[in-house]
């Protein structure tokens, strides 16, 4: 692990990574949002970050990592997807509850323990919610661009692809619905004006929220004509 950077700015490099990589541009009040945090703080950290050479700031634009930056996010990601993957299959934490204790332990594992941790589990590519797990030497194999369930079109058969893992009700609730990565799902029907999704999962139907449907990222299979 690496020692000579704070937990504070692991999160910061983990939240600003995952912001570019879903949005591309990473604006302050992105970041206080995603992180729970004000506006003044955040600007605080961002120019500190800037000064480590670990980000830079573009006027009007937001943030964007430097390559240091985008390898020491990775580092933190792929040990707490790790993580999580063993809580997961190893302990049998259901998925709803690992991100949780992920996030405690992502900074005071030791590199040792996160390779016996790997190799236990077989290399394994995705974690529970289906988002990459980094390579070693800090690079993101098979990424697929997707979209959310909110923006598909009555008519699409998707597959997902990995989910947010951040709110433990919304992953109860998919899990209670079936939705896990992987799962094909039809989408019958929209209510107007970016309402609910009515959706087929195998031989079940469901009126999904869309804020759930937010949440849930595909990738289409096909079209109804």
């Amino acid at each position: 692990m690496n020692q000579t950077i704070s937990p504070t700015v692991e999160d910061y490099l983990k939240a600003i990574y995952k912001l570019q990589r879903r949005q591309g541009r990473v604006t302050t009040s992105a970041i206080a949002e995603k992180l729970g945090l004000s506006n003044a703080t955040v600007t605080a950290m961002i120019k500190k970050l800037a000064r480590k050479k670990l980000l830079k700031h573009i006027s009007y634009h937001g943030v964007i990592l430097t390559a240091k930056g985008e390898q020491m996010a990775l580092k933190v990601i792929r040990r707490h997807r790790l993580v999580e993957l063993f809580l997961n299959e190893i302990l049998g934490l259901e998925w709803d509850k690992v991100h949780v204790e992920a996030e405690k332990l992502e900074h005071v594992i030791s590199d040792e323990i996160l390779d016996r941790i790997d190799c236990v589990l077989g290399y394994p590519k995705t974690d529970p919610h289906g988002d990459p797990i980094p390579t070693k030497d800090g690079r993101i194999e098979g990424f697929k661009e997707t979209l959310s369930l909110a923006d598909t079109e009555v008519g699409d058969t998707v597959v997902i692809n990995c989910v947010s893992d951040t709110d433990s009700d919304k992953l109860r609730y998919m899990a209670e619905l079936g939705l896990f990565p992987g799962v094909s799902v039809n989408v019958r029907d929209k209510t107007p004006f970016g309402g609910d999704i009515f959706i087929r999962v195998g031989s079940s139907e469901h009126r999904l929220p869309v804020s759930v449907a937010k949440d849930i990222y595909v990738s289409q299979v096909s079209k109804e004509r």
